[in-house]
Formats: C-alpha cells, sequence, structure tokens
C-alpha cells in the first residue's frame, strides 16, 4: 500500500508543524512520537524534536517514503512553541540589552587592543584594521571580513577573551 504523505504538498503538511504528532511508519511498523519541527519539502520527511528531563533534546527524521500516517495529540503550549523555534539557534543569538551589549563591545575592544589590534568604535559595530568588522553581540562568530588571514585571529582572539562569559 502506498502512503499518502508524500504526496500532501506543504500547505497540508503546515497543519502538523509544532504539534506533537505520532508518526507511523511502515518499516517494522514502528511509531515515533515528538514534536513535528519541520517537513522537507523534496523528500516528504518529518523532523520530530523530543525533549528529555534533563533540558535536553533529541531529533528523529522519518523518511517520507516511509511515513503511513501522522495523527496530532496536541497543540503545542506558549512555552514549547518558543522552545521549538529557538531549538537550533545557537546559544549567543539570544537577545542582550542595551547595557550588556555596551559591556560586551567595550570588553572585546579593550581585549583587542591588549593584544596590539587597531580597533576603533564604528556606531554599534567595531572596526578591526580598518578591513574587518564585529557586530553585536561581538564574539567570534559576528565577525565579518575578506581578509580571511585576519579574520581568523581576530575570531581566534575574541575566543580567548577572558572578560566574556558568555
Amino acid at each position: 500500500m502506498k502512503s499518502r504523505w508524500p504526496l500532501l504538498g506543504p500547505l497540508d503538511w503546515q497543519h502538523y508543524v509544532n504539534k506533537e504528532v505520532k508518526v507511523k511508519a511502515r518499516e517494522q511498523q514502528q511509531q515515533h512520537r515528538g514534536w513535528l519541527l519541520t517537513v522537507d519539502p523534496v523528500s516528504a520527511s518529518v523532523v520530530l524534536l523530543s525533549f528529555g528531563e534533563a533540558g535536553g533534546a533529541s531529533v528523529r527524521v522519518v523518511m517520507g517514503h516511509a511515513v503511513e500516517e501522522v495523527e496530532v495529540l496536541r497543540e503545542a503550549d506558549e512555552r514549547t512553541a518558543e522552545l521549538l523555534r529557538s531549538a537550533f539557534l545557537p546559544r549567543r543569538s539570544r537577545s542582550f540589552g542595551p547595557e550588556e551589549l555596551r559591556r560586551r563591545r567595550e570588553s572585546a575592544r579593550r581585549w583587542l587592543e591588549r593584544n596590539r589590534v587597531p580597533v576603533q568604535e564604528d556606531g554599534e559595530a567595531l572596526r578591526v584594521a580598518g578591513v574587518l568588522t564585529v557586530e553585536p553581540p561581538y564574539g567570534p562568530e559576528d565577525c565579518s571580513g575578506s581578509n580571511e588571514i585576519i579574520l581568523s585571529r581576530v575570531q581566534r582572539l575574541l575566543q580567548g577573551n577572558p572578560e566574556d562569559d558568555a
């Protein structure tokens, strides 16, 4: 028997996103349970996220061709919806208040100056040697520039910043 799941489209699959579901798979009549995070539009594969008691999470992908049935168990409450939205965001992408951003900018500037790197403030950003920019929240991943040698050195320096506690 051929499953209807892969024949559905994104508009139909959207109905299941951010809901706790039970997925019945053809292979060995398995059932998987978790929060449906997304559906791959090409393969119809289902990405399920399950939260552990210790605060961790696990991800399971059920291939679209194996999906026989998807049953909605419950809607996400506000807290769960936020967890689902931020599940794959780096911790550093959380929002910082203006005072914390100012503190982080000053810390990064002082650290670079201590390591004899020419740096100046350019609005909210830091300009390094006139060829590299460090944007808020001023971590290694927030650097951009075309000179890869300077870019990698500044990123390594920022990783070692003892004042950066985030």
